[in-house]
């Protein structure tokens, strides 16, 4: 039946036009019902008076509840309170694991409009609230008004160095466990949707009179499926796919699936939890009324679910902190102990913060039923690209990528792409800059897809759509960089038209808009080690394409260049290992970070001595020097410029000879060896005459006049 168009509520949507940043938010579900008192709590938080560093707003709740849909529906009914932009960034990589905060600040500053180029590389400190990028951040946004989305925060250490000394700030986190340690923090906690709004979501999503013709059955679904929004849309994903399929008859059979998927030794959903001892009708009987009673009432707490009511405490009742857990059934827990006053900014977080566990999956989970379900109705095709679509960097994928990754048509891919979407398999993010849809592999489902792939695909034809999707992305960039510096010599092969970029302006926005894809496809090809000749080859296209695009950090061409010497490591090649360090040393140097960029260099001559390569030997010895320059020692400057200067003797360059002798006689000068640098500087000139060139010998011959001025000044 043809999906139903629901008009969203009056009021709700902010201009996009008025305010910056919306564009980069999540697309959200097309469909929003429900959640009024979630809201609700939302915006009287969101009012409360802030001291001293921006409000925190945080929504709990496990996969599927419809934690990020809901804060970004927040985020719009409240964005013309902050004209100064929206800024989005996902805290958890798909696997799970933590983004650093400093990788989170550089893509935020990014967002701002504030120029990264000056913010000191990774590494410099710690990673956390003293990390350069995460102090750029917090002094960008002194004195705006801007609303930060933090999707999926694992734990507080990733969000405190973010909050700013800024009340006109409003910082809105979602996440799956609690924030322990981040003080004044009353977290809105989502549970399934009410009796009424579960069965609206239901009808308009399914379409048709299916559901109100049926209101038992569907009463039946939505309680089948914990009336989660995730379970939900999968199971009307299912019933829009199949006409003829009865509510009533949905409704059972996934009852059914979840009892397989966690019966003991079931696939996949069982190798997420341990096995558990088999119940007895009796204690099924009880714990299905315990999940569905009450939980479906407005107001109530789900016990089994670890929900809870949304907003304020109830009267009399002391309100939870962001640090303590929601009652479940079982012991108490420990109660976290109230906070002094906080009034220095390093007293807002608790020290070291230890990270938060996930909130575990109950059992008897709908959405694990539901997922199983959509799954196995699936056409061979369709499933083997959902399969294919958790090798894609950051699981998300377009017609250019998930095309190479199954090896098929791009046209096909789009269609593929669209069916996916239309079951409720995968969520469609906001499109590329030139319009090309772009969907993303939901959290809640990437493991039980990757278990479903590595136990279904053979792990040739694994490597192999990985192959072709690093190729494809070399083409790409390498397509790009001709489009952009045609003068650099010609680019690959065209691509298919529906692949092609066309002009230099479309090459920058491809480059810019998937710049971080690009860099997570490259960290995890090289990461695994398989696959180092493709991915070398995306590296040093990237090296090439992306400073052309004029918003290159800093950042991402040290990450390029560590990856490099891993590779070259990892092979045994010096010669390739010395060039990474030396480019390492010079964004060091650059940076103004002469130590970490000496030792860079001094490794870049060790790998050098081993490749007997003389002419990075003494590019490494030049670079080593300028250091102990910087650093204030004039005896070792002079000595490194010298065993430079002797290598580009030997080696016959004449322009290098002659830099390094003005060096030498600069070196010398900062020693008061006033005599010795005349010698040099007049060396020098001598070169540079020889070799014709007239700026060289006006800038060495001020030199030496003005050391001439001096020393006749009694210097």
């Amino acid at each position: 039946m043809a999906r139903k168009t629901v008009t969203m509520e009056a009021g709700t949507a902010a201009p996009a036009g008025r305010v910056p940043g919306l564009d980069r938010l999540p697309a959200g579900p097309a469909l929003f019902v429900g959640r009024r008192s979630e809201l609700a709590a939302l915006r009287a938080a969101a009012a409360r008076p802030a001291e001293g560093r921006s409000p925190v707003l945080v929504l709990a709740g496990r996969p599927g509840s419809g934690r990020t849909a809901l804060a970004v529906r927040f985020a719009v009914t409240v964005a013309e309170q902050y004209p100064d932009g929206v800024l989005f960034s996902r805290l958890s990589a798909p696997d799970g694991g933590r983004v650093p905060p400093a990788r989170a600040a550089r893509r935020l500053l990014e967002q701002l409009g504030a120029d990264t180029a000056g913010v000191p590389l990774p590494g410099a400190v710690e990673d956390g609230r003293d990390d350069p990028a995460c102090v750029a951040l917090r002094s960008a946004l002194a004195g705006r008004r801007v609303l930060l989305l933090l999707d999926d925060v694992r734990d507080a250490g990733q969000l405190w160095p973010l909050l700013a000394d800024e009340p006109g700030c409003l910082v809105l986190a979602t996440t799956a466990g609690p924030l322990t340690g981040i003080e004044d923090i009353d977290p809105v906690i989502l549970g399934g949707l009410d009796r009424p709004a579960a069965a609206d979501l239901l009808g308009d999503l399914v379409g048709g009179t299916r559901i109100s013709c049926d209101p038992v059955g569907g009463a039946d679904l939505a309680e089948a499926c914990g009336s989660q929004p995730a379970a939900l849309r999968l199971m009307a994903g299912r019933l829009r796919g199949n006409p003829k399929l009865a509510v009533t008859e949905a409704a059972e059979e996934l009852v059914r699936a979840v009892a397989e998927a966690f019966a003991p030794g079931a696939g996949p959903a069982a190798e997420a939890k341990p096995e558990k001892p088999e119940k007895t009708e009796k204690t099924e009987k009880t714990e299905k009324s315990g999940r569905t009673g009450k939980a479906d009432r407005p107001g109530t707490t789900a016990k089994a679910a670890g929900t809870a009511k949304p907003g304020k405490a109830a009267p009399g009742k002391r309100r939870r902190g962001a640090g303590e857990e929601p009652k479940t059934a079982g012991p108490e827990p420990v109660a976290t102990p109230p906070a002094e006053p906080a009034r220095d900014p390093a007293s807002w977080v608790r020290p070291a913060p230890e990270p938060a566990e996930p909130v575990p999956v109950p059992d008897n989970d709908p959405l694990i039923g539901a997922f199983t379900l959509a799954y196995a109705a699936l056409p061979a095709a369709q499933a083997r690209m959902l399969r294919a679509l958790t090798l894609a960097p950051a699981q998300c994928a377009d017609l250019r990528t998930a095309s190479a990754l199954v090896g098929c048509p791009a046209p096909e891919a789009a269609g593929t792409l669209a069916a996916l979407a239309e079951r409720e398999l995968l969520t469609e993010e906001p499109p590329a800059a030139d319009g090309t849809a772009r969907y993303r592999v939901p959290g809640r489902l990437h493991p039980r897809l990757v278990r479903l792939r590595e136990r279904e695909d053979r792990p040739a034809e694994i490597e192999l759509a990985r192959a072709r999707l690093l190729e494809r992305l070399v083409r790409l960039t390498e397509s790009a960089r001709a489009l952009l510096d045609p003068a650099g010599g010609p680019g690959p092969d065209s691509l298919p038209g529906p692949l092609r970029l066309t002009s230099a302006a479309h090459a920058r926005q491809w480059l810019l808009g998937e710049r971080d894809l690009l860099l997570g496809a490259v960290a995890d090809a090289i990461g695994q080690g398989d696959l180092d000749g493709s991915a070398g080859r995306l590296v040093t296209a990237l090296l090439r394409a992306l400073p052309l695009t004029g918003g290159a950090a800093p950042a991402d061409l040290y990450q390029l260049h560590e990856l490099v010497l891993t590779v070259a490591e990892r092979h045994g090649r010096p010669r390739r290992a010395s060039a990474a360090l030396l480019n390492l040393g010079d964004l060091q140097a650059a940076d103004g970070r002469w130590e970490q960029a000496r030792g860079h260099y001094r490794a870049a001559l060790e790998h050098a001595r081993g490749a007997d390569d003389e002419a990075l030997c003494a590019r490494a010895l030049e670079g080593a020097a300028g250091c102990h320059r910087a650093l204030g020692d004039a005896v070792r400057a002079a000595d490194w410029y010298g065993r430079a200067l002797g290598l580009r003797q030997s080696m016959g360059d004449q322009a290098a000879e002659a830099r390094l002798l003005a060096r030498v006689a600069e070196a010398h000068t900062a020693q008061r060896r006033f005599e010795e640098a005349e010698r040099e500087y007049r060396a020098s000139l001598a070169v540079l005459r020889r070799l014709g060139d007239e700026r060289g010998r006006e800038a060495v011959g001020t030199a030496l006049a003005d050391l001439r001025e001096r020393v006749s000044a009694g210097w």
